[in-house]
């Protein structure tokens, strides 16, 4: 990582992202959204990590902040019209350069953010204005792993090494 800053904030799209982007309403107007649990366990590897973990969404949803809540993002931020500008003013409250961030996003709202961050990506179903302005194009669709691949990238990058599995498995026993 010579040369190279480590990441230590992230930035997150929620809808298209975080959820494969469709929205579930019943008959009363309540919002569903599907979110994968190896993309929220990906989020718990990064909060361990000593990332900070941000959700930006230009909509309002109470199953978003319901769900930040249970991974423990205490940043999350909704009804957002300008991202960008939240996203430089937290790095400069921060007093993080670019270089130090990284965020991944899905569609035309999320391009300046991607465009700003220090490394960039998007799911493999982004629509073409993210996908051409995010630095990697991931293997995996939004909410469907894209989130987990993306962190792993981002912890990669930085240089942690996850727990192999025997580490893993030994830790969990009761002696």
């Amino acid at each position: 990582m010579k040369g190279r800053k480590g990441i230590k904030a992230l930035f997150f799209d929620v809808d298209g992202v975080l959820t494969d982007g469709r929205l579930y309403m019943d008959d009363h107007g309540r919002e569903l959204k599907v979110f994968d649990t190896k993309d929220g366990h990906g989020i718990k590897m990064a909060i361990a990590a000593g990332l900070r973990v941000v959700w930006i969404s230009g909509r309002e949803s109470l199953a978003t902040a319901r769900r930040a809540r249970d991974l423990g993002v205490r940043l999350c931020y909704q009804k957002v019209g300008d991202k960008e500008a939240l996203y430089r003013s937290l790095c400069k409250r921060w007093s993080l350069d670019p270089s130090e961030t990284a965020a991944i996003g899905d569609d035309e709202p999320d391009v300046p953010l991607l465009e700003a961050a220090g490394f960039s990506a998007c799911p493999s179903d982004a629509a073409p204005p993210a996908r051409e302005a995010a630095q990697v194009v991931l293997k995996n669709p939004g909410g469907r792993g894209a989130v987990r691949e993306f962190i792993e990238m981002v912890l990669a990058r930085n240089g942690v090494s996850r727990p192999t599995r025997s580490a893993a498995k030994s830790g969990s026993r009761v002696h």
